[in-house]
């Protein structure tokens, strides 16, 4: 779990990251549900100090401000498919298949 939380953050403050697809599947509903929670900041204001709180405890600093400033504003017409992942081949050392996944 620790492993899928780091790659959360790194992926919501550099916006797209290239891991393996099992990695990226993984990650993809969480990162989509987390910003589904961040939207609702915006709909009820008195629900914002708890939903900064959980998010607080589960992502770094850097990425809980970017997901609820930039995000919710971005993402704030759309209601679902937030990130897409694009598949992009076999790794030379290990075979593992990599892809990349990135915001829309």
């Amino acid at each position: 779990m620790a492993l899928l939380k780091t790659l959360i953050g790194s992926f919501i403050i550099k916006e797209k990251i290239t891991t393996t697809e099992a990695k990226a599947k993984e990650i993809k509903p969480m990162v989509d549900k987390l910003i589904t929670k961040v939207k609702k900041i915006t709909k009820d204001e008195t629900k914002k100090v708890a939903i900064l709180r959980d998010l607080r405890k589960e992502l770094p600093l850097v990425a809980v401000k970017k997901l609820s400033g930039e995000f919710s504003v971005k993402f704030s017409e759309r209601s679902s498919g937030f990130t897409r992942i694009m598949k992009m081949g076999r790794r030379k050392s290990d075979g593992a298949e990599m892809a990349v996944i990135e915001f829309v």
